[in-house]
Parts: structure tokens; C-alpha cells; sequence
């Protein structure tokens, strides 16, 4: 077992000696994980990759990149044995997404190829393996993880030990509820944004043009747009009823859909490819823009809404949200609205649409502002609301009496990165590692990478076999 890992090591050497006669290039592996290499051109390239995305770096990057690397091949070891699968049209999409961010800041193709050094197929192909793995590792991760539970007992026990300095200050959070009116759209609007999806759909048919350079140039689901309207695959259910209706009746990649109205706009959809309850599709999106007219009526109207509830006392706030509201996600709860990142009701003022966070920035519980215009998130479109604050919490230190929820997170995301922790020590004094010189000076987040031994007067790294082996001679 030694004698294997010592020629591999060797190999490697030469494999690197070779590298650099070739291409003169200064290359060297530095380390080794079972009977993978970590070349040093692959850390310099994380390197300058985390560079341009802005991602954190904690200590020595030649330190902290090629241990993330390691850790990552551990992860992939066990996704092998787990035979973890990720979907490639998942891969793909996401790919694609970060090629066309990337084109996007850099101004262009051949700019993004010559800020990389790579061509637009070499950075797929190496984005492919990068996204893929990410996806595998977060599936072990969640595999391994999947039974962390908090029962009241142990968040409180796990409260009652927190040293006071690793309390969370939690800031100023907020209860809001809304009341929103869609304004009117003109007949007219309607029916030239359709003229325009017909056009596109007989161009697309006749052969004229690709459906996926029509997307990328005009449709107005920005996400989708730039991966040429693909969207990715979906089962019904996580699709807008009346897209998936006719989505799910494609039958002829090649021909485009009818025109589809729902709650987002309007829409023509092309078929990629269907997966037994599972489709993937491109569309283009076209919203009918709203009038000044139309928005100054819907204010006009929602004002003697508010002066009804206010004033006249006719009906209350939750009242009005119920017969009134047009926002589907909260007309039937008292128009409260949820967070999405928390699942609860409570706001910090950065996580609310900002124009919701301006108009209720100086109310006080119980006051109900003036109709404002707002860009509604979920449908991207203007619509016109009147906010109730429920109330204020103002910044303080966390407990449990407020901030249940805060905490039982803390205390179940200490308990995930403790059994990875484990895991990973575990695992890391389960396999062969080998650090080079020059790669080894330095404070490892896990425990155990180096573990040395003199063999014919070199370094090397034993694991618990080589060990066994040795005490039996």
C-alpha cells in the first residue's frame, strides 16, 4: 500500500516535470487526496476566480484554497459511493447563467475569453465539472445532515450556554400588512404586446429566426432571458397553472406554442425536452405596460379605501384585504406578509420591497399609509398598495421569548456543521493525504492532513493502515 503511494507520488512529479518542459510553465501538484492530485494551476485559478467574484478568503489563500479543494474531493468520494446524481439540465442552466454574468460585466465574449485566458467551450466545459460537483457536495452534505431536530428543551439549554458576546444583536424588524390593486390595462396594450408574440411565433415556425435569440433580445423574464428563455425542468406543480396547461401538451420541439396569458403577462413557450412528469421548455414574456391614467385611478380608489377604514370606520384593514386585495399570497391571511428567507412574518427593513420600507419608515403600529406605486416583486409589474404597520420590534440582543425562530436556527445550523465537522475528521484520517513541501506551513481548519513519518529519509503521510503494516514487521 505504501510502495503504491509513493510511486504515484513519484508520478505525479513527473507528470508535473513534464508540464512545465512542455508548456514552460512552473507547474507542481500540491497535494494529494487518496489518488487525486490538487495541481498548484488549479489553486491559482480558484484564486483568481474568488478574486473576481469577491468570495471571502480566510487567511493564506494557498492555505485555505487547496484545503477547500481537499474537502471538496471528500465530499465527492462519498457522493461516488452514494451514487449521487444531478440533473444536467440543472448544470446547465446555471452554467449558462454565470457565462452570460460574467460576458455581461466584462462588456463581451472575447473579453471574458481573454480576462480568463480560456475560450468560451474550455470555460463550459471546466464550469460543467465546477457546478456539478458544487451540486453533489450539497447533496452529501444534506444527506448527512438530515436528521438534525430541536425539541424547546435543547434550543434553551443551547440558549442558556451561549457566552453573552455570541448572543446575535438582532436589528429593528417590522410586521406589515398589505392591500394591493393591480391598475386597469387598456384593451389596446393587450392586444399589441400579443401582435408581437405572434410575430415572433410565425418567424421562430417559418424558420426566420431561433426562439433562444428572440428571448435573449426581448423577453422581459430577465432569469430565463439571458439562458435564452430556457427555464429548465419543472413538474406541474412548480409551474403557473395555465403555462403548465399548454406546456405540458408540446409535443413538436420545432413549433411554438399559442399565446398563454397568466398571472405573470403574457407568453409563447417552445418544448426542449419532456421527462416522464418533468419538462423543460424557453419562453418569451411580454407584459402590457400600465398607463399613468390607469395607475392615478387605482391610487384615486384605493385613497377611499383607506378613508373608509380610517375615517369612516365602514370596515376594518383585515376586512378590506379579503373583498379588496388583488395580492394572491395574502388577501386570505389578513393580508400579512411573510418573509420568504425566515418563513415568518417579522422584516428586517433591507429585506422588504423598497418602497414598502420607505413609506412605513416613520409609521408607528396601528397607522395605515397613503396609496403609493410599488413594483411588485413577484410579478415585476406596477401596482398600487396601502400598508398597515402591526408593529415594530425595536434592535436588541436575541432571546427566546422574541426571537424563538432566530435561535432554533443557530442552534441547528451549529449542530449540521458540528456532524460535518466529525464527518470530516473522520474521513480525512480515513485517507491517504500527501502535502507537499512548501503547502504545509500553515493553520488547517481540520484536523489531521498532516500526519508524518520518516520513510528513506522523506516526508510522507501514514494513515492507520500504513501504520498497522509497519507494527507487524
Amino acid at each position: 500500500m505504501k510502495i503504491y503511494r509513493y510511486i504515484l507520488a513519484a508520478i505525479y512529479a513527473t507528470m508535473a516535470f513534464a508540464v512545465t518542459a512542455q508548456n514552460n510553465v512552473a507547474e507542481e501538484v500540491a497535494w494529494v487526496i487518496g489518488d487525486q492530485p490538487i495541481w498548484k494551476s488549479e489553486i491559482e485559478e480558484q484564486y483568481n476566480n474568488m478574486q473576481y467574484e469577491k468570495v471571502p478568503i480566510t487567511g493564506d489563500p494557498y492555505c485555505f484554497i487547496p484545503e477547500q479543494m481537499a474537502i471538496e474531493k471528500l465530499y465527492l468520494h462519498q457522493a461516488d459511493i452514494d451514487t449521487v446524481e444531478v440533473p444536467n439540465s440543472s448544470v446547465v442552466a446555471e452554467v449558462d447563467a454565470r457565462l452570460n454574468f460574467y460576458i455581461t460585466q466584462l462588456g463581451s465574449k472575447e473579453k471574458m475569453e481573454e480576462y480568463f485566458r480560456k475560450s468560451m467551450p474550455e470555460m463550459r466545459e471546466a464550469m460543467m465539472d465546477m457546478v456539478r460537483n458544487s451540486y453533489r457536495v450539497r447533496q452529501v452534505q444534506q444527506s448527512l445532515t438530515k436528521n438534525v431536530k430541536a425539541t424547546p428543551s435543547d434550543i434553551r439549554k443551547y440558549f442558556d450556554q451561549l457566552p453573552a458576546d455570541s448572543i446575535p444583536f438582532v436589528p429593528t424588524q417590522v410586521e406589515v400588512q398589505i392591500i394591493t390593486l393591480n391598475p386597469v390595462i387598456p384593451r389596446q396594450e393587450i392586444e399589441d404586446v400579443k401582435a408581437r408574440l405572434r410575430d415572433m411565433a410565425d418567424r421562430v415556425n417559418k424558420g426566420e429566426s431561433e426562439f433562444s435569440t428572440l428571448a435573449i433580445l426581448y423577453s422581459e423574464d430577465k432569469e430565463s432571458a439571458i439562458r435564452g428563455g430556457e427555464i429548465g425542468f419543472m413538474g406541474r406543480g412548480h409551474l403557473d397553472p395555465e403555462y403548465a396547461a399548454v406546456a405540458f401538451n408540446l409535443n413538436d420541439p420545432k413549433r411554438v406554442s399559442k399565446i398563454v396569458e397568466s398571472q405573470y403577462g403574457y407568453h409563447i413557450i417552445q418544448l426542449i425536452e419532456k421527462r416522464g412528469d418533468r419538462i423543460n421548455t424557453r419562453h418569451i414574456l411580454l407584459r402590457p405596460k400600465v398607463s399613468d391614467n390607469d395607475l392615478t385611478q387605482a391610487v384615486n380608489r384605493l385613497d377611499s379605501i383607506r378613508t373608509d377604514i380610517v375615517d369612516n370606520k365602514k370596515f376594518t384593514f383585515d376586512d378590506a384585504t379579503m373583498y379588496i386585495s388583488q395580492d394572491k399570497d395574502t388577501r386570505n391571511n389578513r393580508g400579512v406578509m411573510v418573509n420568504q428567507m425566515t418563513g415568518t412574518p417579522r422584516f428586517e427593513m433591507s429585506q422588504l420591497p423598497q418602497e414598502v420600507a420607505k413609506v412605513i419608515n416613520n409609521m408607528q403600529p396601528g397607522d395605515i399609509s397613503e396609496p403609493f406605486v410599488m413594483i411588485d416583486p413577484k410579478l415585476n409589474r406596477e401596482v398600487v398598495a396601502i400598508v398597515k404597520l402591526s408593529d415594530r420590534i425595536a434592535s436588541h440582543k436575541a432571546n427566546m421569548s422574541d426571537d424563538y425562530q432566530t435561535i432554533k436556527d443557530m442552534y441547528e445550523d451549529s449542530q449540521r456543521q458540528k456532524i460535518l465537522k466529525d464527518w470530516l475528521e473522520k474521513k480525512i484520517q480515513e485517507t491517504y493525504v500527501r502535502i507537499e513541501d512548501g503547502w504545509r506551513n500553515c493553520e488547517f481548519t481540520h484536523k489531521g492532513w498532516i500526519k508524518e513519518q520518516s520513510v528513506t529519509g522523506k516526508t510522507a503521510v501514514a494513515t492507520d493502515d500504513d501504520k498497522k503494516e509497519d507494527s507487524s514487521k
